[in-house]
C-alpha cells in the first residue's frame, strides 16, 4: 500500500506544486488505485508516474472548490483513450453537485465515455460509512471549511494470519494440498495418527492499515475523530505557525494546528500537504520543524513523492 502525491499545493498551481490530488495505491491488496481529489493538471502529473489511469477504479472528492475538481473532466476523458486496454467502470464519491458538474462538463464538450461512472453523492446528513467491500471500509465526515467539505477514513479489514510453513515441515506435514487445508483453518490427521492443529501454525489476524485523508478544514474535532490511531494522517497545512487568524478566516489550518490534530488523534504519521504558494521550498525545513516540535512524526510532502505504508 502506497500514497503518491500528485499535487500538494493550495488554491492555484505553482512552479513547484500542482493543486490537490493524491493516489492511494492498493495494487498488492486489490489491484486498484483510488484517487482523492483531482485538481487541474492531475492527468499531466500522472504522466510522470507509473500510474495507469485504467487502474483508477474509485475517485473520492472532498469538496467542490475548483482546485480539487477542475482536473476531473480531463482525467475522465483521457482515461478512455487507452484503447489497447480494457474499458473499466469507475465509482465517483463526493458531495451533492459533483455528478452535475461532471455530466455538464462532458455534455458541453460532447465527450462520450466508453465506460460507466457510478456516482455516490452525499451531504452533511448522509455522511458516515459510504463504502464497504470484503477488504475495505470507507467513512466520510464533514469538516470545517467555507463550503461543505469532508475527510475520509479508509480502513483495511483485518488481514489473515500467516502460515508457519517451516513449522509444518518440521512437524512432518508433506508440502502440498494439506498445507492448503491448514491455511483454511482445517485440522489434518497424518497417517501415523498425529493431529496437526491449524491453530498451532497460523498466526493471529493482523490489523489492517488505517489511512485518513482530509480535505480543506479549520482545526476541528472531526479531524481528530477521523484520524484516531491512523497509520497515516494526511492533513492540509495551507498556512504556517503564527497564521492562525488568517487560516481561520479562510477555512484552513496551519502546520502546527495539523500537528496538534495528529497528536490528539494518536496517529502514527502526519503528512502535510495543500501548502500555500507563499511558502517556497527553502521555507520547508522550518515549516516542517515547527510542526515536528509538536508531533515529531511529521513530514511535508512534495509533488510526485511516494509514501509507503
Amino acid at each position: 500500500m502506497e500514497i503518491q502525491f500528485l499535487g500538494t499545493g493550495a488554491g492555484q498551481p505553482a512552479k513547484g506544486r500542482n493543486v490537490s490530488s493524491l493516489a492511494l495505491k492498493l495494487l498488492d491488496e486489490i489491484n486498484e488505485i483510488w484517487m482523492f481529489d483531482c485538481g487541474e493538471g492531475t492527468q499531466r502529473q500522472v504522466l510522470h508516474t507509473n500510474i495507469r489511469p485504467r487502474k483508477v477504479k474509485k475517485i473520492f472528492i472532498t469538496h467542490l472548490h475548483g482546485d480539487h475538481i477542475f482536473g476531473l473532466p480531463g482525467f475522465l476523458s483521457s482515461r478512455a483513450f487507452q484503447a489497447n486496454e480494457e474499458q473499466t467502470d469507475l465509482d465517483l464519491y463526493g458531495p451533492v453537485g459533483i455528478k452535475n458538474y461532471v455530466m455538464t462538463s462532458l455534455r458541453m464538450s460532447k465527450t462520450r465515455l466508453p465506460y460507466r461512472i457510478q456516482f455516490h453523492e452525499f451531504d452533511q446528513h448522509t455522511t458516515g460509512k459510504i463504502m464497504e467491500t470484503d477488504k475495505f471500509t470507507v467513512y466520510a465526515e464533514p469538516l470545517d471549511h467555507t463550503i461543505f467539505c469532508v475527510g475520509y477514513r479508509v480502513m483495511q479489514k483485518d488481514l489473515e494470519g500467516s502460515l508457519d510453513a517451516e513449522g509444518l515441515k518440521a512437524a512432518g506435514l508433506p508440502f502440498g494440498p494439506l498445507f492448503g487445508k491448514i491455511k483454511q483453518g482445517e485440522d489434518v490427521t497424518l497417517e501415523d495418527g498425529r493431529v496437526i492443529r491449524a491453530s498451532d501454525f497460523i498466526s493471529p489476524p493482523r490489523p489492517g492499515k488505517v489511512v485518513t485523508i482530509l480535505g480543506d478544514t479549520r482545526k476541528t474535532d472531526a479531524s481528530i475523530r477521523l484520524g484516531l490511531g491512523a497509520d497515516v494522517l494526511v492533513h492540509e497545512a495551507t498556512y504556517g505557525q503564527g497564521d492562525e487568524r488568517i487560516a481561520k478566516s479562510h477555512g484552513h489550518s496551519t502546520n502546527t494546528q495539523a500537528a496538534q490534530v495528529a497528536k490528539q488523534a494518536n496517529a502514527k504519521r502526519l503528512l502535510l500537504n495543500h501548502i500555500s504558494a507563499r511558502f517556497l521550498f527553502k521555507d520547508m525545513a522550518d515549516f516542517e520543524r515547527d510542526a515536528q516540535a509538536i508531533f515529531p512524526q511529521t513530514h511535508v510532502v512534495k509533488d510526485l513523492e511516494t509514501i509507503e505504508l
